[in-house]
């Protein structure tokens, strides 16, 4: 008989920074607890297992029982420990300085609280760039995981994907083991017993120096929070099903990574593309390049040659989102500029707070969008937003910066110009909008102009295609979350238009035409632009004192008609219960409501989670429409609507010739000064 086949088996265990405490608390009941106690009681499965950093901290602090029982696993040699950068970043869109310090921190943390360093290194969303060998090998990493596709596209076969290959970048070497696609979506899908029997038919051919191996390691969220899994996986017995299945079998053995590696020889050499896995190639796309792309995919299959071509048939590559989003790029920029500055900081003004929230803001899952909502979800961008900001203020401090300049942050050929004192930073983007792309409350931790625009995305067309959940049969497994089309709120046509203008905040027109400004940078004080029409001109500026933003326009010509501005504003409540307009010393609404006064000089905007709320005072009555502004995005769960911003539209006639606009943000008991 051949020796028995290796398994190594793995699971990858992550929650965004600032997730509700109602998800965490969800998927430890569901997934994280069950799982490791299931485990806990076949102390001769190994495995391994990889928590994210910031996520480890939080089950430590909240449930430390469980977390006792993965510290024993640990110590009795039944878990490996993967490590990766502390809060989850994707490495290769991160200086190199800030990768090794991000890998270093969470092997620290590894050994000091769960009594083990780590060899081998989890890629966050298995992104590969040969750029991130050398701050992986110089942190001690030995060994990294990626799929098996990575591999396929360098011309290799699955037959000899069966061992780990060896790869070399600026004179370092690292390992890399292929993940079985076949094992991704087979467990926990199918039935225990066909995947048994799958993993026992990779021992055929298995040799003595070593053996072959089967590869898998996934999220461990699909043991439970994906849809159906929980009943699948723990009520029905599918997870011990599985473990006593393989425990059984003569022609398995459960191994870990770092022993199989250290028995074993490298297959070989191997340069990988710079790629992701399949699905995620497609959703870096554009939306008609994407549709595209998966129609190829399917003619593939319908002719019955995907599995030969699907290697050929290559989509995007994750850094395609900072193209495809300008909300991600412009986070992403902003990040990479608070990484220069605080590492050009003498080193005795640095402090460990600081790191962190650099670290914090680098977390990856507010800068892209796929089948998990991520850019889509506002709390997660404001997580960035909150320990960005946070960081800034903290720099401001030891190194101040210029009331007001100008830079092309996020490289797109286009100025911005800043304009902050210490207290509020509102910046404008020079591309003839005159409006404010971010703005800054430092004492908030928040940035105002953190919405979205909505732009037509790929799964568009599956939702105008309609279609039916998955269904789950005993004998057949259950559906995986890829091949769902469920809704969980009614989606029409209008929801799913695309915005034609960014959301920011003091989008003018004139008569519904938008206005079309250039800057004035001839005016001390502020920020000064001027718009001219046949018969119109117009001169709008932009001016901070304490808490206060003061936005003046002036009119000179003659012209009928209705001049409008439109604010869209990021209130952390969203359309939750926590969010509401104050008017007169009244409450006509909450943020999730439409709300038209026809005669406002004043309207206050409060809001629970924020602590605080935003004033504004207008210096004669305008006419107010407000609504809440949603997109559609998509989930594990289904297609969803998700309020991003109040939009609020201002309205007064031209015959006015002067109007100010005055935004005051408090923090709750006190002025944001």
């Amino acid at each position: 008989m051949p020796p028995p086949i290796s398994l190594l088996f793995g699971v990858h265990a992550h929650q965004p920074v600032g997730n509700f405490p109602e998800v965490l608390a969800d998927a430890h009941l569901r997934c994280y607890q069950p799982f490791l106690r299931v485990l806990y009681r076949y102390p001769d499965f190994r495995f391994a297992v990889h928590f994210s950093g910031w996520l480890l901290d939080y089950l430590i602090e909240h449930y430390p029982e469980d977390m006792a029982l993965l510290r024993e696993m640990v110590a009795r040699g039944q878990v490996e420990l993967f490590g990766a950068g502390d809060t989850e970043p994707v490495l290769a869109v991160i200086p190199n300085r800030d990768r090794i310090g991000q890998i270093q921190t969470f092997s620290d943390k590894l050994e000091m609280k769960l009594g083990q360093r780590p060899q081998g290194a989890w890629l966050t969303e298995r992104v590969w760039e040969a750029t991130v060998v050398p701050a992986l090998a110089d942190c001690g990493i030995r060994y990294v995981i990626v799929d098996d596709y990575h591999f396929l596209c360098t011309g290799k076969t699955v037959a000899e994907l069966n061992g780990y290959f060896t790869t070399e970048e600026d004179g370092r070497t690292l390992d890399l083991f292929p993940i079985s696609e076949t094992l991704r979506y087979k467990l926990p899908f199918s039935p225990a017993h066909e995947a048994v029997a799958y993993i026992e038919s990779l021992a055929e051919g298995s040799t003595a120096d070593g053996g072959n191996a089967a590869v898998y390691f996934d999220d461990i969220e699909k043991f439970g929070i994906w849809p159906e899994t929980y009943q699948w996986v723990y009520e029905k017995g599918w997870l011990d099903q599985f473990i006593q299945g393989v425990l059984a079998s003569p022609k398995i053995r459960t191994q870990h990574y770092r022993d199989y590696h250290a028995s074993g020889k490298t297959r070989g050499i191997v340069y990988l593309p710079t790629t992701s896995y399949i699905e995620m190639n497609e959703w870096t796309l554009p939306a008609q390049p994407a549709n595209a792309y998966a129609d190829l995919v399917q003619q593939a299959k319908t002719d019955g040659r995907y599995e030969r071509d699907k290697a050929f048939l290559r989509g995007g590559i994750w850094k395609n989102f900072f193209s495809l989003y300008p909300e991600s790029n412009w986070m992403h920029k902003r990040m990479l500029g608070l990484s220069a500055r605080l590492a050009t900081l003498p080193q005795k003004q640095r402090t460990a707070t600081m790191q962190q929230k650099l670290y914090e803001s680098q977390a990856n899952d507010a800068y892209w969008h796929g089948l998990f909502g991520g850019l889509y979800l506002p709390h997660l961008r404001r997580a960035v937003y909150n320990d960005m900001v946070a960081l800034e203020a903290m720099l401001d401090a030891c190194a101040p910066r210029p009331v007001r300049f100008m830079e092309d942050t996020d490289l797109d050929g286009v100025d911005e110009v800043y304009l902050q004192n210490g207290v509020i930073q509102a910046v404008l983007k020079l591309d003839g909008d005159a409006c404010i792309c971010e703005l800054d409350a430092y004492a908030l931790k928040h940035n105002f102009g953190d919405t979205l625009r909505r732009q037509t995305e790929h799964y568009y067309r599956r939702i105008q295609q309609g279609g039916g959940g998955g269904h789950r049969h005993s004998d057949t497994g259950i559906a995986s979350a890829h091949e769902r089309v469920n809704f969980k709120h009614k989606i029409n046509a209008a929801d799913m238009e695309a915005d034609d203008h960014a959301r920011g905040l003091f989008v003018d027109r004139l008569n519904g035409v938008f206005m079309h400004y250039r800057h004035d940078p001839s005016t001390a004080g502020g920020v000064h632009f001027r718009a001219d029409t046949p018969c119109l001109s117009v001169s709008k500026s932009f001016e901070l004192a304490a808490n206060h933003l003061q936005v003046s326009y002036r009119f000179t010509g003659e012209v009928e008609g209705v001049f409008s501005t439109e604010l869209n504003l990021a209130m952390p409540s969203c359309d939750g219960w926590g969010g509401r307009y104050i008017h007169q010393g009244k409450i006509p609404g909450g943020f999730g409501q439409p709300l038209e006064l026809s005669a406002l000089d004043e309207i206050t905007l409060d809001d629970d989670v924020l602590a605080g709320s935003v004033t504004l005072h207008v210096s004669s009555p305008v006419a107010l429409s407000a609504q809440p502004h949603y997109s559609v995005s998509q989930s594990e769960g289904g297609f969803e609507k998700i309020m991003q911003a109040v939009t609020l539209k201002l309205e007064w006639p031209v015959t006015a010739r002067e109007l100010t606009i005055t935004l005051e943000i408090v923090v709750r008991g006190k002025e944001a000064a």
